[in-house]
């Protein structure tokens, strides 16, 4: 077990040994020689001759200013040799470890949020909130029943049951910063099947419950090499439709998730609309265009022509290869 110690905390473990041992020995010795009747007239500090003055102003001060001087220079010499070892203490030792130790249970406890709940009742401390039962095993992407209205302009009309195509989720940190992602996972998405599940939202997770899920999601993210080399293989690099229908019309396309797609090619639904020349009226120049799909803006910043980022639009940067990012771009612009 000491072995498995880090330097400073045997140090620390000597030193509580030490004041524990000098406790009982000056607690043992106080009551064996227990003051007798009478004794306070000599051990009380206000009643005993002190030094006098000669005393006080000659060896006492003298002794007094040597231990000042003494402490004094230990701070000086001490402080600076302290301030240029800690950040090699701290990279070799306790700080980095305790770090990692943090990041390690933050992904572990987050797998456990995103596993579906075991047979057995969980505790408490055991929460399982079942994305994976959604968005697939690992994140690779899944399906759910979803109830929808049967006529979407008629809010008192019938409902009926569709299978809804979830998104992956080892891409997800690649399409949006931690903020973004924190977002949707509190206030969920209106008119789909993601729910809200922060507290903040009505739903039960806590913040450091939502902080260790989007850990887990960051330890299964595709590398934008991978995710990139998938893409490539599954549309290739100049086919915009294909392209926009893979990663775009699930929000511009009102029932593409559970294929019953409207208006081809973005007729709006999550996101804004992108036919009739909708695109182009928001950036008349193809540049800004492809900045606005390559990075998008963080939350509140302005885009384009009287756009307001809501952090809710993916950036594809990581996701996709600049010629794929032109052929959307392309595609969009002839809607």
């Amino acid at each position: 077990m000491l072995a498995a110690m880090t330097q400073q905390q045997k140090i620390g473990i000597g030193i509580a040994i030490v004041m524990v041992v000098g406790g009982l020995v000056y607690l043992v010795s106080s009551l064996r020689r227990g003051p007798g009747v009478g004794a306070e007239i000599e051990i009380a500090p206000n009643r005993r001759p002190y030094l006098n003055d000669d005393q006080l102003e000659g060896p006492k001060l003298d002794r007094s200013l040597t231990w000042a001087m003494v402490m004094l220079g230990i701070l000086a010499v001490g402080l600076p040799a302290y301030w240029l070892r800690e950040p090699h203490r701290q990279a070799g030792n306790g700080f980095d470890r305790g770090k990692a130790w943090f990041a390690a249970k933050a992904v572990t406890d987050g797998l456990r949020l995103f596993q579906a709940a075991p047979g057995v009742p969980p505790t408490p401390r055991e929460a399982h909130f079942g994305c994976e039962t959604c968005h697939g095993v690992k994140g690779i992407g899944g399906s759910t029943t979803f109830s929808i209205l049967t006529d979407p302009a008629n809010p008192k009309s019938a409902q009926r049951q569709v299978k809804w195509q979830c998104p992956p989720l080892n891409t997800v940190a690649l399409r949006y910063r931690d903020d973004e992602i924190k977002t949707i996972i509190v206030y969920g998405r209106q008119g789909t099947p993601m729910p809200p599940w922060g507290v903040a939202g009505g739903g039960p997770m806590n913040d450091q419950q939502i902080n260790d899920l989007i850990a887990y999601l960051h330890s299964i993210a595709l590398s934008p090499k991978d995710a990139q080399a998938a893409s490539l293989k599954d549309y290739g690099s100049t086919d915009g439709k294909a392209l926009f229908d893979g990663y775009c019309a699930r929000c511009h396309t009102q029932g593409y998730s559970y294929g019953e797609p409207g208006v081809e090619g973005g007729g709006g639904s999550l996101g804004f609309s992108l036919v009739d020349g909708a695109t182009k009226r928001r950036f008349p120049d193809i540049a800004s265009h492809v900045e606005w799909v390559t990075n998008t803006a963080e939350f509140g910043k302005a885009y384009g022509i009287g756009g307001i980022s809501h952090g809710v639009m993916p950036h594809f940067g990581d996701l996709l290869s600049a010629d794929q990012i032109k052929a959307i771009v392309d595609y969009e612009r002839t809607l």
